[in-house]
């Protein structure tokens, strides 16, 4: 029997037109758009289907339309598996983490929808009320120089990890100048490519600790469960089920590093040998052929042909 993860996307991954072809084929997937439209009172699914880009990539869309993605992608799998296709593990890339949380059962869906508008709303806040922040992919230089350069950097200002993608890809975040600054320090000392990313904020920083602040509120009165299958969280690579470790654990993720590599590493010494990412793009898959073994393989449910050809493989090798 193969070991399961389910995996799924954040901000980022989101495209124009995404999700369409799963609402046009399963009913399943298309509840999940309408849903999301009544209880957040926006054409979410018209977002996605239309965009404009512009429209989809400001942060209080992004992240509520991705979910619905993703969950949307969930749906459909079940309806087309009959079933027959679980996760024995969860976790999402940042705001991807609510849907893993969706997935094993620690919020119904209303909950899921009205909480990662909470976060986006709050992040976005987050990032027109504090100094002007900016995010960098680093390519091919180790962990300890970045932080070596990082430290150097935060002469400028507030510097940090934002996220360990892979074990050559760690994203770094904070005010837009030390950012800058410690961009020319990474280039420096070595590293292969220095990628400034097209984003609002210094998301995953102490830049969202107002944000962080505001959700742990919010998650007071949240209605949790514990978990039916383990979560992987973002900040610490754990195995998380308990509903009062996810009330702590989410506000804290708005704010901290995703430690993602980690998280795929941990699945792996578990014996996980399947992944299936749900949602936008093949982000994720891409992360996993740097971090995984050859043997180890990663599905991608993001259309009806993704969706087919992924219960194909899998029904066939009898899961």
């Amino acid at each position: 029997m193969k070991k399961i993860a389910f995996i799924f996307p954040g901000q980022g991954a989101q495209t124009t037109g995404m999700g369409l072809s799963l609402y046009e084929n399963f009913e399943s997937a298309k509840k999940i758009f309408n849903r999301a439209d009544e209880v957040l009172k926006k054409s979410v699914s018209k977002i996605c289907f239309e965009g404009p880009d512009e429209l989809l990539k400001q942060t209080v869309n992004t992240q509520s339309c991705l979910l619905t993605v993703s969950i949307a992608a969930l749906a459909a799998l079940h309806e087309v598996s009959n079933g027959s296709i679980k996760a024995d593990y969860a976790l999402g890339h940042s705001l991807g983490e609510y849907s893993a949380l969706y997935t094993a059962g620690v919020m119904d869906l209303d909950t899921t929808f009205l909480a990662i508008q909470k976060r986006a709303d709050l992040m976005q806040k987050a990032c027109e009320s504090s100094a002007q922040g900016g995010m960098s992919a680093i390519l091919g230089l180790g962990e300890d120089k970045i932080k070596e350069c990082l430290e150097k950097a935060s002469s400028k200002g507030l510097v940090s990890i934002a996220n360990y993608n892979e074990p050559n890809q760690i994203v770094i975040t904070g005010e837009l100048e030390a950012v800058n600054y410690a961009n020319d320090l990474i280039k420096e000392a070595g590293a292969k490519r220095v990628v400034p990313l097209a984003v609002s904020g210094g998301f995953h920083s102490k830049l969202m600790q107002s944000a962080s602040d505001g959700f742990k509120e919010f998650a007071l009165n949240l209605q949790l469960n514990d978990a039916k299958i383990p979560v992987v969280t973002n900040v610490d690579a754990e195995l998380t089920t308990s509903a009062e470790d996810f009330r702590c654990k989410m506000p804290e993720q708005i704010s901290s590093s995703v430690y993602w590599s980690q998280s795929i590493q941990r699945l792996l010494e578990l014996g996980v040998d399947t992944f299936i990412e749900l949602g936008s793009g093949k982000v994720l898959a891409g992360l996993n052929r740097k971090i995984c073994p050859a043997d180890v393989k990663t599905y991608n449910v993001f259309d009806k042909d993704s969706l087919i050809s992924t219960v194909n493989d899998l029904t066939a090798i009898n899961v």
